[in-house]
Protein backbone atom coordinates (compact mmCIF):
# COMPACT_ATOMS: atom_id res chain seq x y z
CA UNK A 1 0.00 0.00 0.00
CA UNK A 2 2.79 2.52 0.73
CA UNK A 3 4.09 2.63 -2.55
CA UNK A 4 0.82 4.51 -3.17
CA UNK A 5 -0.58 5.58 -0.37
CA UNK A 6 1.54 6.32 3.00
CA UNK A 7 -1.25 6.75 5.21
CA UNK A 8 -5.30 8.16 5.80
CA UNK A 9 -5.52 10.70 8.54
CA UNK A 10 -8.99 12.08 10.25
CA UNK A 11 -9.12 15.08 11.93
CA UNK A 12 -11.61 16.46 13.99
CA UNK A 13 -12.63 19.44 15.81
CA UNK A 14 -15.48 21.97 16.59
CA UNK A 15 -15.81 25.36 15.06
CA UNK A 16 -12.67 27.60 16.72
CA UNK A 17 -10.08 28.83 14.52
CA UNK A 18 -7.27 28.21 17.04
CA UNK A 19 -7.80 25.10 18.87
CA UNK A 20 -8.20 21.77 16.30
CA UNK A 21 -7.28 18.42 16.79
CA UNK A 22 -6.06 16.21 14.33
CA UNK A 23 -5.69 11.89 14.92
CA UNK A 24 -4.85 9.10 12.84
CA UNK A 25 -7.07 5.78 13.25
CA UNK A 26 -7.01 3.27 14.83
CA UNK A 27 -6.85 5.87 17.72
CA UNK A 28 -9.94 5.42 20.30
CA UNK A 29 -8.86 8.21 22.34
CA UNK A 30 -8.30 12.19 21.75
CA UNK A 31 -6.66 14.39 23.38
CA UNK A 32 -8.33 18.16 22.82
CA UNK A 33 -5.65 20.49 24.36
CA UNK A 34 -6.87 23.86 24.01
CA UNK A 35 -3.74 25.55 24.50
CA UNK A 36 -1.69 23.71 22.01
CA UNK A 37 -4.19 23.06 19.45
CA UNK A 38 -4.14 20.05 16.52
CA UNK A 39 -2.22 16.91 18.01
CA UNK A 40 -1.17 13.71 16.00
CA UNK A 41 -2.28 10.70 18.25
CA UNK A 42 -1.21 7.82 15.86
CA UNK A 43 -1.18 6.47 12.15
CA UNK A 44 -2.78 3.78 10.42
CA UNK A 45 -1.03 2.06 8.72
CA UNK A 46 2.18 2.11 11.17
CA UNK A 47 4.46 5.07 10.14
CA UNK A 48 6.54 7.14 12.22
CA UNK A 49 6.10 11.02 11.61
CA UNK A 50 8.31 13.84 12.67
CA UNK A 51 6.48 16.31 15.12
CA UNK A 52 7.17 19.03 12.35
CA UNK A 53 5.51 17.23 9.96
CA UNK A 54 2.29 16.04 12.04
CA UNK A 55 1.76 20.05 12.93
CA UNK A 56 2.10 20.75 9.28
CA UNK A 57 -0.27 17.62 8.70
CA UNK A 58 -2.89 18.92 10.93
CA UNK A 59 -2.60 22.49 10.03
CA UNK A 60 -2.80 22.14 6.33
CA UNK A 61 -5.99 19.59 6.24
CA UNK A 62 -8.36 22.70 7.55
CA UNK A 63 -9.18 25.65 5.90
CA UNK A 64 -7.78 28.74 7.76
CA UNK A 65 -11.17 30.33 7.76
CA UNK A 66 -14.78 29.76 7.82
CA UNK A 67 -15.91 28.63 4.22
CA UNK A 68 -19.46 27.60 4.75
CA UNK A 69 -22.19 26.71 7.20
CA UNK A 70 -22.15 23.12 6.27
CA UNK A 71 -20.42 21.64 3.62
CA UNK A 72 -17.76 20.16 2.15
CA UNK A 73 -14.09 20.59 0.04
CA UNK A 74 -11.48 18.79 -1.17
CA UNK A 75 -8.06 20.21 -1.72
CA UNK A 76 -4.26 19.41 -1.58
CA UNK A 77 -1.02 20.40 0.12
CA UNK A 78 2.60 19.70 0.07
CA UNK A 79 5.10 20.16 2.66
CA UNK A 80 9.03 19.23 3.19
CA UNK A 81 9.35 15.03 4.12
CA UNK A 82 11.83 15.18 7.09
CA UNK A 83 11.64 11.10 6.82
CA UNK A 84 15.62 11.36 5.88
CA UNK A 85 16.98 13.48 8.49
CA UNK A 86 14.88 11.20 10.72
CA UNK A 87 15.93 7.61 9.49
CA UNK A 88 17.36 6.87 12.81
CA UNK A 89 14.70 7.24 14.59
CA UNK A 90 12.21 6.04 12.40
CA UNK A 91 14.44 3.03 12.54
CA UNK A 92 14.50 3.38 16.26
CA UNK A 93 9.92 3.29 16.04
CA UNK A 94 10.51 -0.14 14.00
CA UNK A 95 8.54 2.07 10.90
CA UNK A 96 10.95 1.92 7.91
CA UNK A 97 9.29 4.46 5.91
CA UNK A 98 9.94 4.66 2.38
CA UNK A 99 12.20 7.22 0.55
CA UNK A 100 11.02 10.12 -0.29
CA UNK A 101 11.03 10.73 -4.06
CA UNK A 102 11.65 14.45 -4.30
CA UNK A 103 11.62 15.65 -0.76
CA UNK A 104 7.85 16.33 0.18
CA UNK A 105 4.60 14.75 1.31
CA UNK A 106 1.54 14.90 -0.72
CA UNK A 107 -1.77 15.92 1.55
CA UNK A 108 -5.31 15.35 0.07
CA UNK A 109 -7.89 16.51 2.28
CA UNK A 110 -11.73 16.08 2.55
CA UNK A 111 -12.80 18.76 4.91
CA UNK A 112 -16.61 18.86 5.93
CA UNK A 113 -18.54 20.81 8.06
CA UNK A 114 -21.57 19.86 9.64
CA UNK A 115 -24.00 21.19 12.43
CA UNK A 116 -23.42 19.26 15.69
CA UNK A 117 -25.89 20.15 18.82
CA UNK A 118 -23.39 18.57 21.39
CA UNK A 119 -20.56 21.61 20.17
CA UNK A 120 -20.57 24.45 21.98
CA UNK A 121 -20.93 26.48 18.78
CA UNK A 122 -23.19 23.79 17.25
CA UNK A 123 -20.68 22.75 14.15
CA UNK A 124 -18.33 20.03 14.20
CA UNK A 125 -15.33 19.99 11.38
CA UNK A 126 -13.44 16.63 9.58
CA UNK A 127 -10.94 16.13 7.55
CA UNK A 128 -10.12 13.06 6.04
CA UNK A 129 -6.08 13.05 4.72
CA UNK A 130 -4.39 10.78 2.24
CA UNK A 131 -0.52 10.94 2.04
CA UNK A 132 1.64 10.34 -0.70
CA UNK A 133 5.13 10.63 -2.13
CA UNK A 134 3.42 10.59 -5.27
CA UNK A 135 2.27 13.89 -7.63
CA UNK A 136 -1.28 12.43 -8.66
CA UNK A 137 -3.55 15.30 -7.78
CA UNK A 138 -6.33 14.20 -10.29
CA UNK A 139 -6.28 10.39 -8.59
CA UNK A 140 -5.69 11.26 -5.28
CA UNK A 141 -8.55 14.00 -5.08
CA UNK A 142 -10.91 11.59 -6.91
CA UNK A 143 -9.91 8.51 -4.55
CA UNK A 144 -10.81 11.19 -1.39
CA UNK A 145 -13.90 12.55 -2.90
CA UNK A 146 -15.15 8.91 -2.84
CA UNK A 147 -13.94 7.89 0.42
CA UNK A 148 -14.69 11.17 1.79
CA UNK A 149 -18.96 11.47 2.46
CA UNK A 150 -18.61 7.14 2.63
CA UNK A 151 -16.24 7.40 5.48
CA UNK A 152 -18.38 10.07 7.06
CA UNK A 153 -22.05 8.08 6.85
CA UNK A 154 -20.09 4.64 7.52
CA UNK A 155 -17.07 5.19 9.64
CA UNK A 156 -13.94 3.07 9.98
CA UNK A 157 -14.71 -0.04 8.16
CA UNK A 158 -15.32 2.26 5.11
CA UNK A 159 -11.25 3.53 5.67
CA UNK A 160 -10.53 -0.25 6.43
CA UNK A 161 -12.02 -1.28 3.36
CA UNK A 162 -10.00 1.47 1.11
CA UNK A 163 -6.51 0.54 2.35
CA UNK A 164 -7.20 -3.14 1.47
CA UNK A 165 -8.33 -2.14 -2.03
CA UNK A 166 -5.31 0.11 -2.41
CA UNK A 167 -3.23 -3.03 -0.95
CA UNK A 168 -4.27 -4.93 -4.01
CA UNK A 169 -2.85 -2.47 -6.92
CA UNK A 170 -0.36 -3.45 -8.40
CA UNK A 171 2.86 -1.54 -8.14
CA UNK A 172 2.70 2.12 -9.92
CA UNK A 173 5.05 1.83 -12.65
CA UNK A 174 6.19 4.50 -14.67
CA UNK A 175 3.72 4.56 -17.91
CA UNK A 176 1.46 2.26 -16.77
CA UNK A 177 -2.42 2.32 -17.80
CA UNK A 178 -4.08 0.20 -15.32
CA UNK A 179 -7.73 -0.90 -13.84
CA UNK A 180 -8.14 0.21 -10.04
CA UNK A 181 -10.81 -1.13 -8.14
CA UNK A 182 -11.92 1.39 -4.99
CA UNK A 183 -14.94 1.20 -3.18
CA UNK A 184 -16.71 -1.14 -5.72
CA UNK A 185 -15.95 1.01 -8.17
CA UNK A 186 -13.25 0.80 -11.27
CA UNK A 187 -10.84 3.57 -12.06
CA UNK A 188 -9.34 3.73 -15.72
CA UNK A 189 -5.58 5.23 -15.03
CA UNK A 190 -2.44 6.36 -17.00
CA UNK A 191 0.36 7.01 -14.54
CA UNK A 192 3.14 9.49 -16.18
CA UNK A 193 6.65 8.51 -17.39
CA UNK A 194 7.90 10.76 -14.73
CA UNK A 195 6.81 14.03 -12.49
CA UNK A 196 8.28 16.18 -15.76
CA UNK A 197 6.56 14.34 -18.54
CA UNK A 198 3.19 15.76 -19.54
CA UNK A 199 -0.30 13.84 -20.01
CA UNK A 200 -1.44 14.44 -22.82
CA UNK A 201 -5.34 13.61 -23.79
CA UNK A 202 -4.17 13.48 -27.46
CA UNK A 203 -2.26 10.48 -26.41
CA UNK A 204 -3.50 8.78 -23.58
CA UNK A 205 -3.02 5.28 -23.84
CA UNK A 206 -6.90 4.66 -23.15
CA UNK A 207 -8.87 1.57 -25.13
CA UNK A 208 -10.59 4.49 -26.34
CA UNK A 209 -10.69 8.07 -26.92
CA UNK A 210 -10.13 10.58 -24.03
CA UNK A 211 -13.72 11.78 -22.78
CA UNK A 212 -13.12 14.61 -20.46
CA UNK A 213 -17.05 14.05 -19.14
CA UNK A 214 -15.58 10.34 -17.87
CA UNK A 215 -12.94 12.18 -15.89
CA UNK A 216 -13.93 11.88 -12.02
CA UNK A 217 -15.82 15.34 -10.42
CA UNK A 218 -17.43 15.99 -7.84
CA UNK A 219 -20.89 16.45 -10.09
CA UNK A 220 -20.42 12.77 -11.78
CA UNK A 221 -19.40 10.38 -8.43
CA UNK A 222 -22.49 12.01 -6.93
CA UNK A 223 -24.94 11.51 -10.08
CA UNK A 224 -23.86 10.00 -12.47
CA UNK A 225 -25.01 6.64 -12.96
CA UNK A 226 -22.21 5.58 -15.41
CA UNK A 227 -20.02 5.29 -12.40
CA UNK A 228 -21.51 1.86 -11.67
CA UNK A 229 -21.10 0.64 -14.44
CA UNK A 230 -18.09 2.09 -17.09
CA UNK A 231 -14.13 2.84 -15.72
CA UNK A 232 -14.06 6.69 -15.37
CA UNK A 233 -10.90 7.55 -16.98
CA UNK A 234 -8.08 9.45 -14.97
CA UNK A 235 -4.72 11.30 -16.67
CA UNK A 236 -3.33 10.76 -12.72
CA UNK A 237 -1.03 14.08 -12.70
CA UNK A 238 -3.24 16.56 -14.21
CA UNK A 239 -4.73 19.29 -12.03
CA UNK A 240 -8.23 18.55 -11.14
CA UNK A 241 -11.15 19.44 -13.73
CA UNK A 242 -13.99 19.97 -10.93
CA UNK A 243 -14.43 22.79 -10.87
CA UNK A 244 -13.44 23.37 -14.52
CA UNK A 245 -9.93 25.34 -14.54
CA UNK A 246 -10.86 28.80 -16.60
CA UNK A 247 -13.42 29.10 -14.14
CA UNK A 248 -11.09 29.50 -11.48
CA UNK A 249 -8.78 31.36 -13.85
CA UNK A 250 -11.51 33.61 -15.16
CA UNK A 251 -10.50 37.34 -13.93
CA UNK A 252 -7.63 36.53 -15.27
CA UNK A 253 -7.85 34.60 -18.66
CA UNK A 254 -6.68 37.68 -20.49
CA UNK A 255 -3.36 37.57 -18.67
CA UNK A 256 -2.59 33.82 -18.85
CA UNK A 257 0.11 34.48 -21.48
CA UNK A 258 2.15 37.00 -19.09
CA UNK A 259 1.79 34.17 -16.27
CA UNK A 260 2.84 31.60 -18.46
CA UNK A 261 6.03 33.77 -19.61
CA UNK A 262 6.61 34.01 -15.67
CA UNK A 263 6.38 30.12 -14.88
CA UNK A 264 8.86 29.65 -17.59
CA UNK A 265 11.38 32.25 -16.46
CA UNK A 266 10.89 31.46 -12.84
CA UNK A 267 9.25 34.30 -11.54
CA UNK A 268 7.67 33.92 -7.79
CA UNK A 269 3.94 33.99 -7.83
CA UNK A 270 2.03 34.18 -5.32
CA UNK A 271 -1.72 33.02 -5.66
CA UNK A 272 -4.62 34.16 -3.54
CA UNK A 273 -7.68 31.90 -3.55
CA UNK A 274 -11.23 32.20 -1.39
CA UNK A 275 -10.93 28.35 -0.33
CA UNK A 276 -7.88 25.62 -0.27
CA UNK A 277 -9.46 24.02 -3.01
CA UNK A 278 -9.32 27.39 -5.51
CA UNK A 279 -5.58 27.31 -4.63
CA UNK A 280 -4.52 24.28 -4.75
CA UNK A 281 -6.26 23.75 -8.03
CA UNK A 282 -4.85 26.90 -9.38
CA UNK A 283 -1.42 25.59 -7.98
CA UNK A 284 -1.09 22.44 -9.50
CA UNK A 285 -2.85 23.40 -12.78
CA UNK A 286 0.76 26.23 -13.20
CA UNK A 287 2.85 23.12 -12.25
CA UNK A 288 1.69 21.26 -15.14
CA UNK A 289 2.71 24.08 -17.51
CA UNK A 290 5.94 23.48 -16.99
CA UNK A 291 6.28 20.36 -18.08
CA UNK A 292 8.95 19.01 -19.54
CA UNK A 293 11.15 21.42 -18.31
CA UNK A 294 12.36 19.69 -14.99
CA UNK A 295 11.09 21.36 -12.14
CA UNK A 296 13.93 23.77 -10.38
CA UNK A 297 11.62 25.43 -8.02
CA UNK A 298 9.25 24.79 -5.06
CA UNK A 299 5.47 24.75 -5.09
CA UNK A 300 2.76 24.72 -2.24
CA UNK A 301 -0.98 24.07 -3.70
CA UNK A 302 -1.76 25.84 -0.16
CA UNK A 303 0.19 27.13 2.78
CA UNK A 304 -0.18 28.37 6.25
CA UNK A 305 0.94 30.60 8.26
CA UNK A 306 1.67 27.58 10.72
CA UNK A 307 3.92 25.93 8.41
CA UNK A 308 7.09 25.16 9.40
CA UNK A 309 8.56 26.53 6.41
CA UNK A 310 6.77 29.80 6.47
CA UNK A 311 10.09 31.71 7.62
CA UNK A 312 11.90 30.47 4.82
CA UNK A 313 9.50 31.40 2.06
CA UNK A 314 7.86 34.37 3.47
CA UNK A 315 9.82 37.28 4.79
CA UNK A 316 11.29 40.61 3.54
CA UNK A 317 13.75 38.92 1.52
CA UNK A 318 12.62 38.66 -2.07
CA UNK A 319 11.08 35.46 -3.20
CA UNK A 320 12.59 32.57 -3.92
CA UNK A 321 13.01 31.92 -7.69
CA UNK A 322 10.19 30.19 -9.06
CA UNK A 323 8.33 29.75 -6.14
CA UNK A 324 4.28 29.21 -6.55
CA UNK A 325 2.53 29.73 -3.27
CA UNK A 326 -1.13 29.22 -3.17
CA UNK A 327 -2.42 31.12 0.29
CA UNK A 328 -6.07 31.72 1.64
CA UNK A 329 -5.14 34.13 4.55
CA UNK A 330 -4.99 37.85 4.13
CA UNK A 331 -2.37 37.93 6.46
CA UNK A 332 0.02 37.33 3.30
CA UNK A 333 -1.22 40.37 1.16
CA UNK A 334 0.62 42.50 3.97
CA UNK A 335 3.76 40.19 4.34
CA UNK A 336 4.20 39.36 0.84
CA UNK A 337 3.52 42.86 -0.33
CA UNK A 338 6.86 42.91 -1.82
CA UNK A 339 6.48 40.05 -4.01
CA UNK A 340 6.53 41.05 -8.28
CA UNK A 341 3.35 39.01 -9.35
CA UNK A 342 0.13 38.14 -7.67
CA UNK A 343 -2.55 36.05 -9.40
CA UNK A 344 -5.76 36.05 -7.08
CA UNK A 345 -8.21 33.12 -8.77
CA UNK A 346 -12.20 33.43 -9.23
CA UNK A 347 -14.49 34.86 -11.27
CA UNK A 348 -14.41 38.00 -12.98
CA UNK A 349 -16.79 40.71 -11.32
CA UNK A 350 -19.81 41.65 -13.12
CA UNK A 351 -23.25 43.46 -11.87
CA UNK A 352 -25.38 40.17 -12.22
CA UNK A 353 -23.19 38.03 -10.47
CA UNK A 354 -22.88 40.78 -7.42
CA UNK A 355 -25.25 38.75 -5.07
CA UNK A 356 -23.63 35.40 -5.39
CA UNK A 357 -19.75 36.00 -5.46
CA UNK A 358 -17.96 34.82 -2.72
CA UNK A 359 -16.71 37.64 -0.28
CA UNK A 360 -13.06 37.15 0.11
CA UNK A 361 -10.49 38.42 2.36
CA UNK A 362 -7.15 39.66 0.11
CA UNK A 363 -7.05 40.92 -3.77
CA UNK A 364 -9.65 40.96 -5.72
CA UNK A 365 -9.97 38.04 -8.22
CA UNK A 366 -7.08 39.30 -11.31
CA UNK A 367 -3.85 39.01 -12.19
CA UNK A 368 -1.71 41.99 -10.42
CA UNK A 369 2.74 42.21 -11.88
CA UNK A 370 4.96 45.12 -11.38
CA UNK A 371 7.53 44.23 -13.23
CA UNK A 372 6.57 41.85 -16.13
CA UNK A 373 6.05 43.20 -19.48
CA UNK A 374 4.84 40.37 -22.19
CA UNK A 375 7.38 39.26 -24.44
CA UNK A 376 5.25 37.04 -26.95
CA UNK A 377 2.04 38.13 -28.75
CA UNK A 378 -1.16 36.11 -26.84
CA UNK A 379 -3.89 34.15 -29.14
CA UNK A 380 -6.56 36.28 -29.75
CA UNK A 381 -8.36 33.40 -31.21
CA UNK A 382 -8.21 30.99 -28.20
CA UNK A 383 -8.53 33.73 -25.54
CA UNK A 384 -11.91 34.44 -27.23
CA UNK A 385 -13.04 30.77 -27.31
CA UNK A 386 -12.11 30.42 -23.47
CA UNK A 387 -13.96 33.55 -22.97
CA UNK A 388 -17.44 32.56 -24.85
CA UNK A 389 -17.08 29.00 -22.92
CA UNK A 390 -16.65 30.69 -19.39
CA UNK A 391 -20.66 30.95 -19.79
CA UNK A 392 -21.69 27.54 -21.48
CA UNK A 393 -22.26 24.38 -19.82
CA UNK A 394 -20.07 22.43 -17.89
CA UNK A 395 -18.76 19.87 -20.28
CA UNK A 396 -17.93 23.03 -22.60
CA UNK A 397 -16.08 24.48 -19.81
CA UNK A 398 -14.03 21.48 -19.09
CA UNK A 399 -12.91 21.00 -23.15
CA UNK A 400 -12.32 24.57 -22.66
CA UNK A 401 -9.89 24.26 -20.13
CA UNK A 402 -8.06 21.43 -21.63
CA UNK A 403 -7.97 22.89 -25.13
CA UNK A 404 -5.91 26.31 -23.01
CA UNK A 405 -3.94 23.31 -21.34
CA UNK A 406 -3.45 21.94 -24.60
CA UNK A 407 -2.09 25.46 -26.12
CA UNK A 408 -0.04 27.00 -23.21
CA UNK A 409 1.50 23.13 -22.98
CA UNK A 410 2.83 23.29 -26.17
CA UNK A 411 4.24 26.99 -26.10
CA UNK A 412 6.57 25.50 -23.12
CA UNK A 413 7.62 22.98 -26.19
CA UNK A 414 7.46 25.04 -28.88
CA UNK A 415 9.81 27.56 -26.13
CA UNK A 416 12.27 24.56 -26.30
CA UNK A 417 12.65 24.30 -29.97
CA UNK A 418 15.71 26.80 -30.90
CA UNK A 419 17.69 25.02 -28.24
CA UNK A 420 17.12 21.33 -28.97
CA UNK A 421 17.85 22.77 -32.79
CA UNK A 422 21.32 23.90 -31.05
CA UNK A 423 21.88 21.12 -29.25
CA UNK A 424 21.80 18.94 -31.99
CA UNK A 425 24.75 20.76 -33.54
CA UNK A 426 26.49 19.85 -29.74
CA UNK A 427 26.55 15.69 -30.58
CA UNK A 428 29.38 14.42 -31.45
CA UNK A 429 29.79 12.99 -35.03
CA UNK A 430 30.30 9.23 -35.44
CA UNK A 431 33.91 9.74 -36.92
CA UNK A 432 34.50 12.53 -33.50
CA UNK A 433 33.08 9.34 -31.56
CA UNK A 434 35.66 7.35 -33.01
CA UNK A 435 39.25 9.24 -33.26
CA UNK A 436 38.31 11.46 -30.27
CA UNK A 437 38.81 9.92 -26.64
CA UNK A 438 36.19 9.54 -24.81
CA UNK A 439 33.97 11.86 -26.89
CA UNK A 440 30.53 10.47 -26.15
CA UNK A 441 28.90 13.62 -24.35
CA UNK A 442 27.65 16.65 -25.72
CA UNK A 443 29.81 19.36 -26.68
CA UNK A 444 29.77 22.60 -24.33
CA UNK A 445 27.36 24.77 -24.39
CA UNK A 446 27.81 28.19 -25.82
CA UNK A 447 25.68 31.07 -25.32
CA UNK A 448 27.17 33.18 -28.17
CA UNK A 449 26.82 30.40 -30.59
CA UNK A 450 23.05 29.30 -29.25
CA UNK A 451 22.30 33.02 -30.22
CA UNK A 452 23.89 32.94 -33.98
CA UNK A 453 21.95 30.03 -34.07
CA UNK A 454 18.71 31.79 -32.81
CA UNK A 455 19.36 35.33 -34.89
CA UNK A 456 19.82 32.97 -37.99
CA UNK A 457 16.73 30.26 -37.61
CA UNK A 458 14.43 32.15 -35.17
CA UNK A 459 11.50 30.75 -33.20
CA UNK A 460 8.69 29.41 -33.41
CA UNK A 461 6.94 31.47 -31.07
CA UNK A 462 5.34 34.67 -32.09
CA UNK A 463 7.90 37.41 -30.58
CA UNK A 464 6.96 41.33 -30.72
CA UNK A 465 10.14 41.53 -32.00
CA UNK A 466 13.82 40.13 -32.21
CA UNK A 467 14.95 42.11 -29.35
CA UNK A 468 12.20 40.81 -27.34
CA UNK A 469 12.96 37.00 -28.45
CA UNK A 470 16.90 37.48 -27.32
CA UNK A 471 15.59 38.96 -24.09
CA UNK A 472 13.64 36.09 -22.85
CA UNK A 473 16.02 33.69 -23.81
CA UNK A 474 19.11 35.87 -22.32
CA UNK A 475 17.01 35.64 -19.10
CA UNK A 476 15.82 31.75 -19.15
CA UNK A 477 19.54 30.26 -19.51
CA UNK A 478 19.71 32.36 -16.37
CA UNK A 479 16.97 30.81 -14.37
CA UNK A 480 17.93 27.25 -12.41
CA UNK A 481 15.51 25.60 -15.09
CA UNK A 482 17.73 25.75 -17.76
CA UNK A 483 20.60 24.51 -16.51
CA UNK A 484 18.82 21.49 -14.90
CA UNK A 485 17.61 21.01 -18.39
CA UNK A 486 20.63 21.40 -19.57
CA UNK A 487 21.87 18.36 -17.39
CA UNK A 488 19.38 16.31 -18.20
CA UNK A 489 19.53 16.37 -21.59
CA UNK A 490 23.17 16.01 -21.54
CA UNK A 491 22.12 12.74 -19.44
CA UNK A 492 20.05 11.27 -22.23
CA UNK A 493 22.68 12.31 -24.73
CA UNK A 494 25.23 10.51 -22.67
CA UNK A 495 23.34 7.34 -22.25
CA UNK A 496 22.02 6.74 -25.94
CA UNK A 497 25.47 7.18 -27.12
CA UNK A 498 27.19 4.97 -24.43
CA UNK A 499 24.51 2.46 -25.53
CA UNK A 500 25.33 2.26 -29.24
CA UNK A 501 29.24 2.16 -28.53
CA UNK A 502 28.41 -0.48 -26.44
CA UNK A 503 26.59 -2.49 -29.07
Amino acid sequence: MSQWVLAFAIGQCHVTYLNRILYVIPCTTVNFDLDVGPVVCGVHPPLYLAPAEKENIAFSSFPDSLQFEQGSEVHSFRIQDLGTSQKRVVLDHGNNRPDSIDGYLYGYSHFSQRRDNTSKRGYQQTSLVLLSHLQYPALFTALIMKLGPLFLTHGVPMLETACHNIAHWCSPSPGLTIELGFLGSVLHVELPMNADIQQLTETASFHEKFDPTLHVTKLSLALDLRWLNRPYQLLSSIAPLDPPPISIFEASLPHLWSIWECLMLCEPILVFGSSPAATSQAVWWLRDLLRPIPLANDFRPYFTIHDKDHALLVNKLPPKSGLILGVTNPFFQKSCAHWPHVLSVGLKASPRRQGNTTIMAGPPPGWCTRTHRRYISKDRQVLKAVEKACHASVQDRIQASLDLRRHLSSRTNTMLVPLNRYLNTLIPSPTERTTVSGCRRLKPFSTVDFFSSLKANGSPLPFKSATKRREFYERWLKTPAFGLWLAQQEEVVHRTLQDKWAG
